[in-house]
């Protein structure tokens, strides 16, 4: 029988997201295989989840970055400060994949930044064990060719994986010719050679995904089993910023209500109770999606289940009802996807929303208790500091928390085109720690003031106090009663105010931050005469 291991390999940076981490794109590819090659023993190993975090040199293309994460802050306004080799190391993963004995190993490669752990997993195995590696995810789908030059790749595959693979295996095990086998990579006397891209099975075709291989005990939200669904590839949406569609395509696809509501009542009797749906755009198909709760709330307990969906959500397509409908089924948190306020921004990134619409959602959301994220881009090539600092005060005074994520360059999306071809050193810097970006209308300083601003205002949201309102000064009072790091943000946020400056709290006292930048914090704070708490309270200034 012939035996495939396809893994998940470490990476490295200043943090991870924790909670997002169960490869269910592996999970889809066991699956599809063992539906369609029963003969074939397919093996998930995750070495990134579970296995800690050990500190590391920061790399020198990062060097830089020393300025801006200088001190390791126990501050509630902290950054980044370490950097970590998240999971397993490479030698232990290379022996134990050895010991295994495989006869081709696959290696998933979805971010582009992590692109060098992926190959360095590929070398230690091929030292250990000369079998073939197929490297597959949205990395390769972006720069296919970066990834099969590499002597230690032999395959690639780009777009959706099942029936690649599936064809791919069925060519490989009988010795056929591989020209046939769709978005196929592969090495041909020196050439390298990148078949047509094809579709994939249908969707409702497509069995559940295999979680066998993964312990429940690894991935949690909030203590209890957390497992990913997924209801739709693609995206209807076009936004310049975003590369979704280099791995599925333009064609926006969707699994049936029944369908979801059967892999999800399967994974309740396996014992999962969190739900997160990784879509790209989950309630597009707003109607299917009302049905697909309905169906919920009518099978589980109230309170039973709680659903999320981290990867966020597109406020166009929420309405009254739907909120209603989710928040009754378990969802109880809103990642909303808000990039800009700026109208000129969102028309030039391609963005069909509108502020009218998101207002609507999130003051519904607030009322039905939801807790909510707003997300926003920080450095957005075309965009100016007064558009950013725009659309930072105005969610700031809203019932949601800021979620600021630092603009960073996927290689080959379409806002790419009005850069030079990225260098290895760029594609390695594409990652939000980094704050790669600057334009003549900001600078890096710039981007990491505005994130740390985001996170000052964050914990004046997060101050709890009876009552409808408080002034800062109270806020700040009650603060002081909240525990010790909520009296040492406090005690910062009022230096800040009558210092200009911002600090860092050490083990050896309180540090500077200097490249903290007070007059862009200031225009933010200028604009501002109130804060919003998730709960609906205000904080006035």
């Amino acid at each position: 029988m012939t035996k495939l291991i396809l893994l998940q390999p470490p990476i490295q940076d200043f943090y991870e997201t924790d909670v997002r981490l169960q490869p269910i794109g592996l999970c889809y590819l066991k699956a599809a295989v063992k539906k369609y090659l029963p003969n074939v023993e397919v093996v998930i190993k995750d070495y990134h989840q579970g296995w800690g975090r050990r500190t590391i040199p920061i790399p020198k293309e990062l060097a830089y970055l020393k300025d801006f994460y200088p001190w390791p802050d126990k501050s509630p306004f902290s950054s980044f400060y370490h950097y970590y080799h998240f999971g397993a190391p490479f030698e232990i993963l290379a022996e134990e994949v050895a010991r295994e004995k495989p006869d081709l190993v696959g290696i998933s490669s979805l971010f582009s930044p992590y692109y060098r752990e992926v190959l360095q997993t590929a070398h230690e195995i091929k030292k250990r064990l000369k079998v073939p590696i197929l490297v597959g995810g949205s990395h390769v789908s972006a720069v296919p060719l970066t990834m099969l030059k590499h002597p230690d790749i032999d395959f690639v595959i780009r777009g959706e994986g099942e029936r690649p693979l599936v064809e791919f295996l069925k060519a490989w095990k009988n010795g056929e010719s591989l020209d046939r086998v769709p978005n196929l990579g592969f090495k041909r006397k020196g050439t390298y050679v990148l078949n047509e891209m094809e579709e994939n099975f249908p969707l409702e075709e497509l069995p559940f995904p295999d979680l066998s291989d993964l312990p429940r005990e690894k991935y949690l939200f909030e203590n209890r089993p957390l497992s990913f669904v997924i209801t739709s590839r693609s995206c209807p949406h076009r936004c310049t910023f975003c590369s979704v569609h280099l791995t599925f395509g333009h064609r926006y696809r969707r699994r049936t209500p029944e369908q979801v509501f059967q892999e999800i009542k399967q994974r309740y009797q396996e014992g999962f109770r969190v739900f997160d749906f990784e879509d790209d755009n989950l309630t597009f198909y707003i109607e299917e999606m009302k049905v697909l709760c309905k169906k919920l709330i009518e099978a589980f307990p109230a309170g039973d289940l709680q659903l999320v969906a981290m990867n966020g959500i597109s406020y166009l397509s929420l309405d009254p009802e739907l909120l209603q409908l989710m928040k009754k089924a378990g969802f109880t948190h809103l990642n909303l996807a808000l990039v800009t306020s700026d109208e000129v921004v969102r028309e030039t990134t391609k963005r069909p929303h509108t502020m009218e619409k998101y207002l609507e959602v999130v003051h519904e959301a607030a009322r039905l208790g939801f807790k909510i994220v707003s997300y926003q881009i920080l450095g957005l090539p075309d965009e100016t500091l007064d558009s950013m600092v725009q659309t930072l005060s105005f969610a700031a005074r809203l019932p949601v928390l800021l979620g600021a994520s630092m603009f960073y360059l996927t290689p080959n999306s379409p806002i790419a085109k009005g850069f030079p071809e990225p260098t290895e050193e760029d594609i390695f810097k594409s990652r939000l720690t980094a704050m790669a970006i600057e334009s003549k209308q900001f600078r890096r300083e710039d981007i990491y003031t505005l994130f740390i601003t985001t996170r000052i205002i964050n914990f004046i949201k997060g101050i709890q106090f009876e009552g409808n309102s408080l002034t800062l000064p109270e806020a700040l009072d009650r603060a002081h009663s909240q525990g010790r790091r909520s009296a040492l943000g406090a005690d910062l946020l009022k230096k800040l105010l009558t210092e200009q400056r911002l600090y860092a709290a050490t083990g050896q006292g309180l540090k500077l931050l200097p490249r903290f930048k007070f007059e862009l914090f200031f225009q933010v704070w200028s604009k501002l005469d109130q804060i919003g708490t998730q709960e609906g309270k205000t904080i006035t200034l």
